[in-house]
């Protein structure tokens, strides 16, 4: 791991500290503690996905134009303002100013990271990378998570001030570090697909991304977008889940996804991704049925509270598996000097589906129990088939980067011959 690889983990790893430091928190921040109620504060959490859905189709153009840092640079300084802002905010105004600021900032922070990723790896070492980026952000979740609620006090405001502050200066301090990375300067792939003007229309043409951008709504829709909404309600309303099992849950998650990730990284690196995710798939098919004993089983309430924590655990599984495949892939589909658009697209599609996912999954955790179990089971199944598929689209080596002993990498979304690689541009 070079330098720059070093600094820029180090960096996901600050800017996901001070994520977990104030997003749990913030719904009480806005309805409580500022006491404007729960349909502002309710406002407030949309206003972060419309924010992201609106500045992420302009992000990928940036970030070809200008490059990933400078692109980053301005989003940590946009998030830092946001987040200083909103500790500071006592209106409802502000407050959603302050959240769109915040919400922009930190949807633009994604590709860029995740472009200078690819810009810092080659083919055959991309996938501990971003293996190593998603550790790295789960451990910053829970330790933000962690100290932040034993620093907030909703009796005092100036609690939430001081976490808001604290997650402004994470971002300044990300922007500093980032400010000294080194980007190489890759030379050109001769026989690449080249970049036309970094177009929608020329990522709309490429097959394998679009089938791949399908299937990431459909994982983020599956799973990420049911955590604190639909699954937590249907274990609350079914299972009759406890608060304190629930955020054990939670834990359990994280804890899966620190424990397995690199153990996992071993066995994904020698099969092919299209069978990683559809196994994913499989994996989560069985964490529904899961909780769906949890919930429609009438087994003892141990039995219940254990086989809903078993629930997170297999996602948590799954997620440990898709962070070296779905990532690395996306960055390998692009053509040279694209990176930036394709990463941008396809956070885009991750914010429509964690914008979707609750309002569908909301209602019908909490009062459908059985429809809800079923549809996403049989979404976790599609998964599958939709893995299945795109595997057809893929080379080779796209499919699988060790085939290539010589670090190739088939770029573009159709089928071609493997071409020597370099980190792209």
């Amino acid at each position: 791991m070079g330098a720059a690889m070093r600094r820029i983990h180090v960096g996901n790893a600050l800017s996901a500290f001070g994520l977990g430091f104030t997003v749990p928190f913030l719904y009480v921040y806005v309805a409580q503690v500022r006491g404007l109620g729960s349909m502002t504060a309710g406002i407030v959490l949309a206003v972060f996905a419309v924010a992201a859905l609106v500045v992420l189709p302009f992000a990928g153009r940036a970030i070809v134009r200008r490059g990933p840092r400078p692109v980053l640079l301005a989003a940590l300084v946009t998030a830092a303002f946001g987040a200083l802002s909103l500790g500071l905010a006592n209106s409802a105004t502000t407050v959603l100013l302050s959240a769109a600021a915040l919400g922009a900032g930190q949807a633009v922070m994604q590709p860029a990271l995740a472009t200078m990723i690819v810009d810092c790896s080659t083919a055959d070492t991309r996938s501990r990378a971003f293996a190593t980026q998603f550790f790295l952000q789960n451990l910053g979740l829970g330790i933000g998570g962690l100290i932040g609620g034993h620093i907030v006090d909703t009796s005092r405001a100036s609690s939430f001030t001081l976490l808001f502050a604290i997650e402004a200066a994470m971002f300044l301090l990300l922007a500093v570090i980032m400010s000294t990375v080194r980007m190489p300067h890759a030379p050109k792939v001769e026989g690449a697909p080249q970049a036309k003007g970094g177009s929608w229309k020329q990522l709309l043409g490429n097959r394998a991304m679009v089938q791949l951008s399908v299937l990431g709504f459909v994982l983020f829709f599956a799973c990420y977008g049911q955590f604190e909404s639909g699954l937590s309600a249907y274990g609350v309303e079914a299972a009759g889940i406890s608060t304190s099992a629930l955020g054990t849950a939670m834990a359990a998650n994280t804890a899966m996804i620190v424990v397995a990730q690199f153990a996992v990284l071993k066995f994904v690196e020698r099969r092919k991704r299209s069978r990683v995710i559809a196994a994913v798939g499989l994996i989560w098919a069985f964490a529904w049925l899961t909780a769906g004993y949890a919930g429609l089983g009438h087994g003892s309430q141990t039995m219940a509270t254990a086989a809903f924590v078993s629930t997170y655990a297999l996602f948590g599984l799954g997620e440990a598996m898709l962070s070296p495949t779905v990532a690395p892939l996306v960055a390998d589909l692009a053509p040279t000097g694209m990176a930036g658009q394709y990463n941008s697209a396809f956070a885009l599609v991750k914010q429509l589906a964690l914008a979707v996912g609750p309002a569908v999954g909301g209602p019908m955790g909490a009062s459908l129990h059985g429809p809800y179990i079923v549809t996403f089971l049989l979404f976790s199944l599609g998964i599958t088939f939709l893995a299945v598929r795109l595997g057809q689209q893929l080379t080779p080596v796209q499919n699988q980067p060790s085939l290539a002993k010589s670090r190739v990498v088939a770029r573009g979304g159709a089928p071609t011959e493997p071409v020597p690689v370099a980190a792209s541009s």
